[in-house]
């Protein structure tokens, strides 16, 4: 018997442009670096990725997610030494610590977390891969790629571009670069004299030298050395899902130099364009119009949230909005919040009979995730429109 098609439904559309999936939807999430708590600003970006798989699945599209962690990183190696502990013990208490947040707020597990630590070979076959190229050069075991395209790609000018690559520690003034906007694809350091004074424990099972101050170190084709940040992503995305990904998800903040570079190098590596076909670059979340940063010391820690308010208050709190939008966050919206979701419960319990009631609500989300629309449309209709927006939000 020949196997029945689903119903058509129009595809999810992202920012003006329609996605429609042929097979799976690949989705890849730039994660935490495991040092520290889990604070909104995390959230919001996780949330809005949760929401975009539950689109889709809720429509019969098969999912598959990766959420990566960058557990090498010179801020954690900063933070190890700091507690006195192995770095990689850090990296395993944060990333439980974070687990059990997104848990509580009901972000669904992805199926593929790969981590910066095991990806180590994927980055040396990425920098092979782009020296064969042309696309890199080595000096004094450094290998560098050549990404000053990658400000053009989101319409930034040359001195911002150094602005923000600094600020994101790409160190722009690095003599040895050819061009302040190219990047370390693998970053130098660590030599066995290093190694022997700083009289460090053995080598790790991956491979890895712990070296103290210089932080810590894998061998490669060109010497021992560690990842640079930008290329950790790309050889991830490429080891998981290959050539392509169908949505990339991360914070607004990294559009530049972080996704940029990534892609960039993904394409350059492969031949292969778009890396990604959609962007989900989720508004940041603000305390008095800045940005949340551990730096600032304006974390709302997401812990401290659920101990106060709903995990669904949180999540609709986050999830009422355009994804691009900025936003600052205040207590007292929250009381708003669990108003409205209490005016959701009581509209689910309406009776409503029409063809298909949930069809409204199913194609505001569609079009751009748009919620607000949805909620009002939900809050309106009542009935199945009303639950089926309290499923695909998950806020049951």
């Amino acid at each position: 018997m020949d196997a029945v098609a689903e119903p058509f439904r129009d595809p999810l559309r992202l920012n003006g442009a329609a996605l429609p999936i042929v097979g799976r939807a690949r989705v890849y999430v730039c994660g935490i670096t495991p040092y520290d708590v889990t604070h909104l600003g995390h959230a919001s970006t996780y949330l809005w990725t949760d929401l975009a798989v539950r689109v889709w699945r809720s429509v019969g599209v098969r999912v598959e997610v990766a959420r990566n962690i960058t557990d090498v990183d010179d801020a954690m190696f900063a933070e190890a030494r700091r507690v006195g502990m192995p770095y990689d013990q850090v990296a395993a208490i944060g990333r439980f610590a974070f687990d059990r947040s997104m848990a509580a707020l009901g972000v669904r597990p992805p199926d593929h977390e790969p981590t910066a630590r095991a990806s180590v070979i994927h980055v040396i076959e990425l920098g092979q891969a782009l020296l064969a190229a042309g696309h890199a050069y080595l000096r004094n075991g450094t290998v560098y790629a050549r990404t000053r395209d990658a400000a053009a790609r989101v319409g930034l000018g040359l001195d911002e571009a150094v602005t923000l690559a600094a600020e994101f520690n790409d160190d722009p003034k690095d003599p040895h670069r050819d061009d302040p906007l190219d990047v370390a694809v693998w970053r130098a350091g660590g030599s066995d004299s290093s190694i022997r004074d700083a009289g460090v424990r053995e080598a790790g099972v991956d491979g890895s030298r712990d070296i103290g101050q210089s932080g810590v170190s894998w061998p490669s084709p060109w010497g021992p050395g560690r990842p640079g940040w930008h290329a950790e992503c790309a050889a991830m995305v490429l080891n998981t899902f290959g050539s392509g990904i169908d949505l990339h998800a991360g914070g607004e903040d990294l559009r530049f130099p972080h996704h940029a570079v990534e892609s960039l190098l993904a394409e350059r590596a492969t031949g292969v364009a778009p890396f990604a076909r959609a962007w989900l670059q989720v508004g940041s979340v603000r305390v008095d119009g800045i940005r949340m940063s551990k730096s600032l010391g304006n974390l709302t820690l997401v812990d401290d949230l659920l101990d106060r308010h709903t995990p669904a208050a949180v999540r609709l709190l986050c999830l009422a909005r355009r994804w691009q939008d900025a936003w600052d966050y205040h207590e007292s919206a929250l009381t708003g919040v669990e108003d409205t979701l209490d005016q959701l419960y009581v509209a689910a319990g309406r009776a409503r009979s029409a063809p298909d009631p949930a069809a409204p609500v199913d194609a505001a989300l569609r079009d751009d995730l748009d919620v607000p629309r949805a909620l009002a449309i939900a809050l309106d209709s009542g009935g199945a429109g009303a639950r089926r927006l309290i499923d695909v939000l998950g806020l049951a």
